[in-house]
């Protein structure tokens, strides 16, 4: 080898090339996409119906896993099935509706609650246009049908900001 070769050779290696660490990114893309996939999955439980007109209202608390009973403008549904009607249920005499306390009865096994009534937890999403004494009612029902804790469902609407004094 002639000396110009081996000073080339010597150069060659031990110049100090840069070359790119992967192993610091993929765990960092692997934190990411775990952190997304946990946030992802934090979702409204409450379903979603176009018949319904839900009223607003300010709330931090969401929704958890629990029978639903939803009061549209004509008809009332526990877990998705038809049990009656509102127009059966205003002009009804008394405070508990049978079809509706059978159903919720038939639920009672698949609530979330260690079964005392006062675990068990339904929640009653009605539209803003049914008179309060049909609420009232499916309430009362909710109640004769142990279960303890009864709530509504509403929207949640953006809190409004107190006005500062420039």
């Amino acid at each position: 080898m002639t000396p110009t070769r081996v000073k080339q050779h010597r150069k060659r290696r031990h110049t100090t090339e840069g070359h790119l660490v992967l192993v610091p990114f993929i765990d960092m893309m692997t934190i990411l996409v775990v952190f997304l996939l946990l946030h992802t999955a934090d979702v409204d439980i409450l379903p979603n119906t176009q018949d319904i007109s839900i009223p607003q209202s300010v709330s931090d608390i969401k929704p958890r896993e629990t029978v639903v009973v939803m009061v549209t403008r004509d008809s009332l549904y526990v877990a998705g099935q038809r049990v009656g009607s509102v127009a059966e249920v205003a002009a009804s005499e008394g405070t508990v509706i049978e079809p509706l306390k059978a159903a919720l009865l038939g639920q009672s096994e698949r609530v979330l609650g260690d079964g005392h009534a006062a675990a068990r937890e339904v929640t009653i999403m009605g539209d803003r246009a049914v008179p309060y004494s049909v609420l009232k009612k499916v309430m009362a029902t909710c109640t004769s049908a142990d279960f303890g804790k009864v709530s509504l469902a509403v929207l949640e609407r953006e809190r409004a900001r107190p006005r500062t004094a420039a």
